[in-house]
């Protein structure tokens, strides 16, 4: 678990009106690995338990740009969507986690690889002696410690990150499934979530387009 927290000076607060209802962002930079990265927090934390939370890592082309080869984008906005039903929640933007760590350079090379030689999002980081996955969940953890949030119930398909955020000592009482639909210029991206990440995503049984 780690020791660290949130220094009050390196946290700003502030409203952000987005078009789908206002949140308090909550910006801050972590002691540990110097980035700054974004909390966007909805409703009353109360007594911290149960608090329907997101953990997003930052994906620039899909977020921002709305590509189509990840599910990144659709992703984000659900997970808005969600919250703002519930009332009550937070999602953690993490920057740096770009191609799950590797950078947006390295990113686009492992594209060109996949485009040009068929390889999976796994097979094409191997091939330019990459990691697959290195990301670091802690300052989630921190940030949601810092806003008094005790146990999760954790927005995402990926079992793996549950056992990250338990390791920096926040409790996860439940995984909620983020499931977005596939369509033929992901569902080669999203097989290989399934099949060599470990993400749970039933929904492709059914091919592109699934079926929920």
């Amino acid at each position: 678990m780690s020791e660290h927290a949130l220094d009050d000076g390196a946290v700003a607060e502030s409203d952000l009106v987005v078009r789908r209802g206002t949140f308090r962002c909550v910006a801050f930079r972590d002691p540990v690995d110097g980035r700054e990265h974004l909390a966007l927090v909805l409703g009353e934390i109360g007594d911290g338990e149960r608090v329907l939370v997101r953990v997003h890592s930052e994906c620039v082309t899909g977020d921002v740009f709305g590509a189509l080869r990840c599910e990144c984008g659709d992703q984000l906005e659900a997970a808005l969507d969600v919250i703002l039903a519930e009332g009550r929640g937070v999602l953690v933007y993490l920057r740096g986690h770009e191609g799950r760590g590797i950078g947006l350079v390295d990113k686009v090379r492992t594209q060109t690889l996949q485009d040009e030689r068929g390889l999976d999002t796994v097979d094409s980081a191997k091939a330019l002696g990459l990691p697959v996955d290195v990301r670091d969940y802690g300052p989630a953890a921190r940030v949601l410690r810092y806003r008094g949030v005790r146990s999760v119930r954790l927005l995402s398909n990926n079992p793996e990150k549950t056992r990250a955020l338990e390791e920096y000592g926040l409790k996860v009482t439940e995984r909620v499934p983020l499931l977005v639909a596939a369509h033929v210029d992901n569902i080669r991206y999203l097989t290989a979530k399934r099949d060599r990440l470990g993400h749970d995503l039933p929904h492709l049984d059914g091919g592109p387009g699934g079926r929920g």
